[in-house]
Protein backbone atom coordinates (compact mmCIF):
# COMPACT_ATOMS: atom_id res chain seq x y z
CA UNK A 1 0.00 0.00 0.00
CA UNK A 2 1.49 3.30 -0.97
CA UNK A 3 1.25 6.48 0.74
CA UNK A 4 -0.43 7.78 -2.54
CA UNK A 5 -2.69 5.56 -2.47
CA UNK A 6 -3.67 6.11 1.59
CA UNK A 7 -4.23 9.84 0.74
CA UNK A 8 -6.53 9.44 -2.12
CA UNK A 9 -8.12 7.16 0.70
CA UNK A 10 -8.43 9.72 3.23
CA UNK A 11 -9.80 12.44 0.58
CA UNK A 12 -12.35 10.06 -0.89
CA UNK A 13 -13.58 9.34 2.83
CA UNK A 14 -17.22 10.08 3.46
CA UNK A 15 -18.80 12.48 6.14
CA UNK A 16 -20.49 9.86 7.47
CA UNK A 17 -17.47 7.31 8.33
CA UNK A 18 -15.64 10.46 10.35
CA UNK A 19 -18.75 10.82 12.13
CA UNK A 20 -19.10 7.36 13.02
CA UNK A 21 -15.14 7.51 13.84
CA UNK A 22 -15.75 11.16 16.07
CA UNK A 23 -18.79 8.81 17.87
CA UNK A 24 -17.69 5.85 18.25
CA UNK A 25 -14.03 7.83 19.96
CA UNK A 26 -17.26 9.90 22.15
CA UNK A 27 -18.33 6.29 23.26
CA UNK A 28 -15.08 4.74 24.67
CA UNK A 29 -14.00 8.20 26.72
CA UNK A 30 -17.65 8.51 28.26
CA UNK A 31 -17.29 4.77 28.77
CA UNK A 32 -14.45 4.93 30.32
CA UNK A 33 -15.87 7.89 32.97
CA UNK A 34 -18.71 5.70 33.54
CA UNK A 35 -21.38 7.71 31.93
CA UNK A 36 -24.01 6.70 30.37
CA UNK A 37 -24.32 8.86 27.66
CA UNK A 38 -21.86 6.14 25.92
CA UNK A 39 -24.25 4.60 25.13
CA UNK A 40 -26.38 6.96 22.65
CA UNK A 41 -23.19 8.09 20.92
CA UNK A 42 -22.50 3.89 20.50
CA UNK A 43 -25.55 3.55 18.70
CA UNK A 44 -25.59 6.29 16.06
CA UNK A 45 -21.80 5.47 15.67
CA UNK A 46 -22.79 1.74 14.89
CA UNK A 47 -25.62 2.26 12.94
CA UNK A 48 -23.59 4.24 10.73
CA UNK A 49 -20.59 1.46 10.61
CA UNK A 50 -23.46 -1.26 10.13
CA UNK A 51 -24.11 0.16 6.87
CA UNK A 52 -20.89 0.97 5.73
CA UNK A 53 -19.70 -2.68 6.82
CA UNK A 54 -21.78 -4.09 4.40
CA UNK A 55 -21.45 -1.85 1.78
CA UNK A 56 -17.41 -3.00 2.41
CA UNK A 57 -18.32 -6.46 2.43
CA UNK A 58 -17.70 -7.21 5.71
CA UNK A 59 -20.55 -8.76 6.42
CA UNK A 60 -19.39 -10.05 10.16
CA UNK A 61 -18.12 -6.39 10.90
CA UNK A 62 -22.03 -5.22 9.80
CA UNK A 63 -23.93 -7.93 12.06
CA UNK A 64 -21.41 -6.92 14.47
CA UNK A 65 -22.21 -3.33 14.45
CA UNK A 66 -25.98 -4.20 13.97
CA UNK A 67 -25.42 -6.13 17.52
CA UNK A 68 -23.82 -3.40 18.80
CA UNK A 69 -26.93 -1.16 18.14
CA UNK A 70 -28.73 -3.67 20.69
CA UNK A 71 -26.12 -3.41 23.09
CA UNK A 72 -25.85 0.00 22.90
CA UNK A 73 -29.83 0.38 24.09
CA UNK A 74 -29.66 -2.82 26.38
CA UNK A 75 -26.42 -0.70 28.26
CA UNK A 76 -28.16 2.73 28.24
CA UNK A 77 -31.47 1.08 30.23
CA UNK A 78 -29.22 -0.81 32.35
CA UNK A 79 -26.61 1.85 33.70
CA UNK A 80 -29.22 4.57 33.71
CA UNK A 81 -31.50 2.01 36.02
CA UNK A 82 -28.55 1.62 37.69
CA UNK A 83 -27.58 4.97 38.43
CA UNK A 84 -31.42 5.96 39.57
CA UNK A 85 -30.98 3.01 42.63
CA UNK A 86 -29.68 3.81 45.65
CA UNK A 87 -27.09 1.27 45.72
CA UNK A 88 -23.98 1.94 43.07
CA UNK A 89 -23.89 -0.01 39.80
CA UNK A 90 -19.89 -0.80 40.36
CA UNK A 91 -16.93 -2.13 38.77
CA UNK A 92 -16.65 -5.62 39.33
CA UNK A 93 -14.12 -8.27 38.72
CA UNK A 94 -14.58 -11.83 36.59
CA UNK A 95 -13.49 -15.22 38.07
CA UNK A 96 -10.48 -17.41 36.23
CA UNK A 97 -13.20 -20.11 35.24
CA UNK A 98 -15.16 -17.12 33.45
CA UNK A 99 -12.45 -15.80 31.60
CA UNK A 100 -11.39 -19.73 30.38
CA UNK A 101 -15.06 -20.24 29.63
CA UNK A 102 -14.95 -16.78 27.63
CA UNK A 103 -11.63 -17.57 25.80
CA UNK A 104 -12.58 -21.15 24.83
CA UNK A 105 -16.35 -20.31 23.98
CA UNK A 106 -15.44 -17.20 21.38
CA UNK A 107 -12.07 -18.94 19.91
CA UNK A 108 -14.41 -22.11 19.14
CA UNK A 109 -17.12 -20.12 17.89
CA UNK A 110 -14.31 -18.21 15.82
CA UNK A 111 -13.47 -21.19 13.97
CA UNK A 112 -16.67 -22.45 13.20
CA UNK A 113 -18.00 -19.17 11.61
CA UNK A 114 -14.68 -18.48 10.08
CA UNK A 115 -14.75 -21.88 8.09
CA UNK A 116 -18.09 -21.06 6.84
CA UNK A 117 -17.68 -18.07 5.84
CA UNK A 118 -13.93 -19.25 3.87
CA UNK A 119 -15.79 -21.54 2.32
CA UNK A 120 -19.20 -20.09 1.25
CA UNK A 121 -19.30 -16.84 1.08
CA UNK A 122 -16.55 -14.49 -0.37
CA UNK A 123 -15.86 -12.71 2.56
CA UNK A 124 -12.17 -11.27 3.24
CA UNK A 125 -9.90 -12.23 5.64
CA UNK A 126 -12.79 -14.65 7.24
CA UNK A 127 -10.97 -15.98 10.28
CA UNK A 128 -10.02 -12.41 11.25
CA UNK A 129 -13.06 -11.20 10.50
CA UNK A 130 -15.02 -13.69 12.49
CA UNK A 131 -12.96 -13.47 15.34
CA UNK A 132 -13.22 -10.03 15.83
CA UNK A 133 -17.09 -10.25 15.60
CA UNK A 134 -17.26 -13.17 18.02
CA UNK A 135 -14.66 -11.67 21.09
CA UNK A 136 -16.14 -8.05 20.25
CA UNK A 137 -19.85 -9.69 20.88
CA UNK A 138 -19.21 -11.14 24.29
CA UNK A 139 -17.12 -8.39 25.62
CA UNK A 140 -19.00 -5.53 24.99
CA UNK A 141 -21.41 -7.36 27.22
CA UNK A 142 -18.75 -7.90 29.79
CA UNK A 143 -18.30 -3.72 29.25
CA UNK A 144 -22.29 -3.38 29.95
CA UNK A 145 -21.93 -5.16 33.19
CA UNK A 146 -18.79 -3.25 34.04
CA UNK A 147 -16.56 -6.11 34.47
CA UNK A 148 -12.85 -4.49 34.84
CA UNK A 149 -11.21 -6.83 32.68
CA UNK A 150 -13.25 -5.86 29.32
CA UNK A 151 -10.50 -2.96 28.99
CA UNK A 152 -7.64 -6.15 28.28
CA UNK A 153 -9.78 -7.68 26.14
CA UNK A 154 -10.55 -4.65 23.60
CA UNK A 155 -6.54 -4.17 23.39
CA UNK A 156 -6.17 -7.59 21.93
CA UNK A 157 -9.73 -7.15 19.69
CA UNK A 158 -8.72 -3.88 18.88
CA UNK A 159 -5.43 -4.74 17.79
CA UNK A 160 -6.79 -7.30 15.40
CA UNK A 161 -9.38 -4.80 14.15
CA UNK A 162 -6.48 -2.63 12.79
CA UNK A 163 -4.85 -5.00 10.89
CA UNK A 164 -8.51 -5.88 9.28
CA UNK A 165 -8.94 -2.52 8.52
CA UNK A 166 -6.06 -1.88 6.77
CA UNK A 167 -6.41 -4.85 4.82
CA UNK A 168 -9.64 -3.48 3.61
CA UNK A 169 -9.05 -0.12 3.16
CA UNK A 170 -11.14 1.45 6.58
CA UNK A 171 -8.22 3.91 7.19
CA UNK A 172 -10.01 6.72 9.48
CA UNK A 173 -11.12 3.98 11.13
CA UNK A 174 -7.89 2.47 11.98
CA UNK A 175 -7.34 5.79 13.13
CA UNK A 176 -10.24 4.94 15.90
CA UNK A 177 -9.04 2.10 16.75
CA UNK A 178 -4.99 3.16 17.22
CA UNK A 179 -7.21 5.64 19.55
CA UNK A 180 -8.98 2.97 21.18
CA UNK A 181 -6.15 1.16 22.13
CA UNK A 182 -4.90 4.47 23.75
CA UNK A 183 -8.22 4.90 25.44
CA UNK A 184 -8.20 0.76 26.55
CA UNK A 185 -5.85 1.65 29.04
CA UNK A 186 -7.18 4.91 29.94
CA UNK A 187 -10.10 2.85 30.45
CA UNK A 188 -9.01 0.10 32.72
CA UNK A 189 -7.09 2.83 34.99
CA UNK A 190 -10.45 4.74 35.47
CA UNK A 191 -12.27 1.29 35.94
CA UNK A 192 -9.40 -0.06 38.47
CA UNK A 193 -9.27 3.14 40.25
CA UNK A 194 -13.27 3.37 40.44
CA UNK A 195 -12.86 -0.21 42.04
CA UNK A 196 -10.59 0.69 44.49
CA UNK A 197 -12.85 3.13 45.84
CA UNK A 198 -15.56 1.25 46.62
CA UNK A 199 -14.14 -1.60 48.05
CA UNK A 200 -12.45 0.83 50.67
CA UNK A 201 -16.33 2.31 50.69
CA UNK A 202 -16.81 -1.50 51.54
CA UNK A 203 -14.53 -1.83 54.24
CA UNK A 204 -15.35 1.88 55.80
CA UNK A 205 -18.89 2.39 55.24
CA UNK A 206 -18.98 5.30 58.04
CA UNK A 207 -15.86 7.11 56.13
Amino acid sequence: MTTEVIIESFLALSHWEILGTVLGIAYVILAAKESFWCWPAAFISTLIYTVLFWEGQLPMQAILNFYYMGMAIYGYQLWHKKAAQEDAFRVTKLSLSKHLIYLFVASALSLIIGYYLAEYTSTKLPYLDAAVMIFSVINTYLMAQKILENWIYWLVIDAAAIYLYWQTGFYVTIIMFGLYLVLAVYGYLEWNKSLKESSTIDENPYQ
